[in-house]
């Protein structure tokens, strides 16, 4: 069975181009615009990863990713941060939220593809 995963993104273009990489290497994939409504999305069905930026409204990447780390069905969920910052403060706060990978913006589609790879479970 395909392995499914969360794309969160305020940019429609970046989350197709992410959907379409993902979908190619055999992925499912639900998408969300940004932090809140991706939590809406973990609601007991099976999300094998999620891919999330940091800057977006409503609630951002890190906070999503606290929130989530809090949900026990998905605590141990990995989470891919694909954003443009690449500070190492910001990895850090990404990385103490409970984010276990870190992929900056612009990307290749066979970097993701390899990092999901590596990540999903």
């Amino acid at each position: 069975m395909a392995k499914t995963i969360l794309v969160i993104d305020d940019s429609v273009s970046l989350r197709q181009v992410v959907k379409i990489t993902l979908t190619g290497a055999g992925y499912n994939v639900i998408e969300a615009g940004d932090g809140q409504a991706a939590l809406a999305l973990l609601d007991g069905r099976q999300v094998n990863m999620a891919v999330c930026d940091i800057n977006m409204p409503v609630m951002n990447g890190i906070e999503f990713v606290k929130a989530t780390k809090k949900l026990p069905s998905y605590k141990f969920m990995p989470i891919l941060m694909l954003t443009t910052e690449n500070q190492d403060a910001k990895k850090e706060e990404g990385k103490a939220a409970g984010a276990k990978a870190w992929m900056v913006k612009p990307f290749s589609p066979s970097q993701l593809v390899a990092a999901v790879g590596k990540l999903c479970v």
